[in-house]
């Protein structure tokens, strides 16, 4: 169990010990879809959800939940995030992207706050909107992209 950072030896859990690791700009992006009905995602489109513009509050929660990753994932290094962004599209009727993106100038790696936006993001967008559409669909949570730090830059393939 050795081979596995966040175990010992004896298989303890354990966090890891990142003083030794250098600081570098370290960035992540991930991605969720929502989908959902199109006249769900009409309305969320054209901002007419009675609860206000969904994006935007996916957007604020988004941010929120990333710069506290580290109070939901054991063993997740707080981190001094310098940047947090969130973007939306409609890439076709019915499905809506969501794609977030953290910075960091440190000794580790921002693909759980990344992945922690997008997956709080997308809760919200189904919590504005259950009422409309109880069978909106999270799917897709996945890393895009990382760069910085020894395991250097990584491009999702597909």
């Amino acid at each position: 169990m050795s081979d596995l950072s966040h175990f010992d030896d004896s298989g303890a859990s354990r966090m890891v010990d990142v003083s030794a690791k250098l600081e570098t700009v370290r960035c992540a992006r991930a991605s969720a879809e929502v989908r959902m009905g199109p006249a769900t995602w009409t309305r969320i489109r054209d901002k007419s959800v009675a609860k206000g513009d969904v994006c935007e509050v996916a957007r604020l929660a988004g941010i929120m939940a990333a710069k506290r990753t580290s109070e939901l994932i054991p063993l997740c290094h707080p981190l001094p995030l310098t940047a947090v962004a969130l973007d939306f599209s409609f890439p076709e009727e019915g499905r809506l992207h969501i794609e977030a993106t953290a910075q960091v100038v440190g000794r580790t790696g921002v693909e759980m706050e990344a992945l922690t936006a997008v997956s709080i993001a997308a809760l919200t967008v189904y919590d504005m909107c259950k009422s409309l559409d109880r069978g909106m669909v999270i799917e897709r949570v996945r890393l895009e992209e990382k760069s910085g730090g020894r395991s250097g830059h990584y491009v999702r393939g597909d």
